[in-house]
């Protein structure tokens, strides 16, 4: 029977990794710019990092995500992965009307990144340029998108999908009246 994964245990491993390296929670927190109280409340599970934060973190410490989260694991133990709603990481703009919540493992970063994204009516989620040949699939769950890339526009509805170049500026903004929810996956040029 096949084995089913539980979410990473991120806590106990930073706390390991930090003391490792002979860091105080001070140190960490001077080195990754996270505070000393949220570092605490992660290290003891009562802080869900998001995904900006295991990114300053691992950063600080000279690793990549995988190592922190644990995905050095055999394939035995990887045929079935659960991933709770509370583990997955969400990114919110600077005004809190979008939401990107990271759907994609960590391994696959750099090379394929996928999302759900939610875009409160009037607000518009804008991107600086990618690296070359960046593409972005943007599928419609429900509401009404205008995505914009470089000069070209595309209005779209439920249930459609608009890929467009990410190497340009772009942005996807929420025409419609209810909440815009879709899916968005990222491709490397």
């Amino acid at each position: 029977m096949d084995k089913i994964r539980k979410a990473p245990e991120i806590g106990s491993r930073l706390q390991a990794l930090r003391k490792q390296q002979g860091l105080s929670l001070d140190d960490m927190a001077g080195r990754s710019k996270i505070s000393r109280s949220m570092l605490s409340q992660v290290e003891r599970g009562l802080a869900n990092p998001t995904f900006a934060t295991l990114w300053a973190l691992t950063q600080a410490l000279g690793i990549d995500i995988a190592t922190l989260i644990g995905e050095a694991a055999d394939a035995s133990e990887q045929a079935i992965e659960l991933v709770e709603a509370h583990n997955t990481p969400r990114i919110h703009s600077a005004d809190g009307h979008c939401v990107l919540q990271i759907l994609s493992p960590p391994e696959t970063t750099g090379d394929m990144e996928w999302y759900r994204l939610e875009i409160e009516p009037g607000a518009s989620l804008t991107s600086q340029p990618h690296a070359s040949g960046s593409r972005e699939h943007l599928s419609i769950l429900s509401g009404e998108a205008l995505v914009i890339a470089a000069e070209a526009q595309q209005k779209a509805l439920a249930g459609s999908t608009v890929r467009y170049r990410a190497d340009v500026p772009h942005s996807i903004s929420n025409t419609g009246n209810e909440k815009l929810e879709a899916l968005l996956v990222v491709l490397p040029g």
